[in-house]
């Protein structure tokens, strides 16, 4: 195995590491909690420590490595993409929520199904984290299932694995695909089921369904992210932490550790300041920053210029200078419209300082070879752009150094830079077609996770 560079530093089996401090810190969720949409919930309580649930969260490891700094900023990559079956920090939280799942099977002997609607990457870290726990020995394959609900849109980045790959374990952990010109419906579909089907299904089969779509199954995890920078980090009064972000889960998960760290610890962290990094598609956060509502009336207007067939706006910098279509979808994993988590990070910025940034394409694109330079010594970038398949680290490399040159980051020279996926099309195997269902209603998606309850209920 190859050592890493000098400036990286990392921190081996982050979830084992910080097991007893993340077991008492999930108790701060019971009275922080947000409004909760789940009609069933495990306790915030992690299994007992042991070989089994160490090799489980083995792939939870979290590095920090520097950057080269640009315009006298000093940059680092926290690093949460090292779960070679993910490729994104969505792994932390995923490995969180099964491990609940799994003591409260081993506590009551109930079974349990995750249902989960996706715009890709939380689907497949789930998907991952079930398959890690049925290889550990923490469960069964009947003891613990997973239905995952994406729009179609996303089915080029669902990761093949076990429970794709194995028939028996497909069979017990249906991946659907839903078509429709709003890929969020997928939440709709996904909530459609809970309301109309969970119960009868539970009272039939015995199977606890939990919709895991609950902000808090997220933030528990993403507290782990203030533990890092506690250990492995200088303390800095000037720290901006940029994210390229749908909900900014991760960011507030980090906000809550922070909290916690300081209020019930006694730690001395200086304050978080968070930067948010858009894309055209989804940038309501940022024009709630800016403008108090999700409004999209309050984009700039955009022009096309003939000489060169781009768009162009110079009325607000916070927004992209060119863009290719002012109606693109950069990236099909930032999928959120309208997010209620906005309500949070509003007054957190507000408070403490901060910001955000929308990125295109085109700009992404433009500066991909000198993003690619900046995080050769952290994360090999393929040479050829087209071969990406997941942005959100070249949109927040894209976004940090555009926020530099406009003069839109807080005062300071210390950026941390949340590096939460990235992954090209030689890096997995996508699921095959034949591998995935199809649901238009709630109806159709309760036939498929029936069918699945009923392949585990074979004894």
């Amino acid at each position: 195995m190859v050592s890493p560079p000098p400036a990286t530093v990392i921190a081996k089996n982050a979830l084992t590491q910080y097991h007893a401090e993340l077991h008492r810190a999930l108790a701060v969720l019971e009275h922080d909690r947000a409004e909760s949409l789940e009609t069933f919930s495990p306790a915030f309580r992690l299994p007992e420590p042991s070989p089994a649930l160490e090799e489980y969260f083995s792939v939870s490891d979290v590095a920090v490595t520097d950057l080269p700094a640009y315009r006298d900023r000093r940059l680092r990559l926290l690093d949460l993409m090292r779960n070679p079956g993910t490729h994104t920090t969505k792994t932390l939280a995923s490995l969180i929520i099964v491990a609940r799942a799994v003591r409260h099977i081993a506590e009551t002997g109930e079974r349990v199904m995750i249902v989960t609607p996706s715009s890709a990457n939380k689907a497949t870290a789930l998907r991952d984290a079930v398959g890690r726990a049925i290889a550990a020995g923490l469960v069964t394959e009947d003891q613990l299932q997973i239905a995952g609900i994406v729009p179609a849109v996303s089915t080029a980045k669902l990761w093949s694995s076990p429970l794709s790959e194995s028939a028996p374990l497909r069979d017990r952990n249906p991946l659907v695909t839903h078509e429709s010109d709003e890929p969020a419906k997928v939440k709709e579909l996904a909530s459609a089921f809970m309301a109309e089907h969970a119960e009868r299904l539970h009272g039939k089969y015995g199977v606890r369904f939990w919709y895991t779509l609950d902000l808090d199954n997220y933030r528990a995890a993403d507290m782990v992210r203030a533990f890092i920078e506690r250990d492995l980090l200088p303390a800095s009064d000037t720290r901006v932490h940029v994210h390229s972000v749908s909900s900014a889960f991760g960011l507030l998960g980090h906000d809550l550790g922070h909290r916690w760290l300081t209020g019930e610890c006694g730690h001395e962290l200086p304050q978080a300041r968070y930067f948010l990094v858009q894309h055209l598609g989804t940038p309501d956060m940022v024009l709630s920053l800016r403008h108090g509502t999700h409004d999209r009336r309050n984009l700039p207007a955009y022009r096309l210029d003939t000489a060169d067939g781009l768009y162009r706006q110079d009325e607000d910098p916070h927004f992209p200078a060119t863009t290719f279509d002012p109606d693109e979808q950069l990236d099909p994993t930032f999928y959120t419209r309208r997010p209620q988590t906005s309500a949070r990070m509003d007054p957190i910025i507000a408070r403490h300082g901060g910001g955000g940034i929308v990125v295109s394409l085109h700009e992404c694109l433009k500066r991909y070879g000198e993003v690619r330079r900046l995080l050769a010594s952290a994360v090999e970038l393929p040479s050829d752009p087209r071969r990406l398949r997941e942005w959100s680290l070249v949109m927040a490399v894209t976004g940090t150094l555009n926020a530099i040159d406009r003069g839109l980051l807080p005062d300071g020279d210390d950026v941390l830079i949340h590096g939460s996926g990235s992954y090209a099309d030689q890096d997995y195997r996508p699921v095959p077609d034949a591998h995935r269902r199809t649901a238009d209603t709630a109806d159709e998606l309760a036939g498929h996770i029936e069918a699945a309850i009923r392949a585990a209920s074979v004894r």
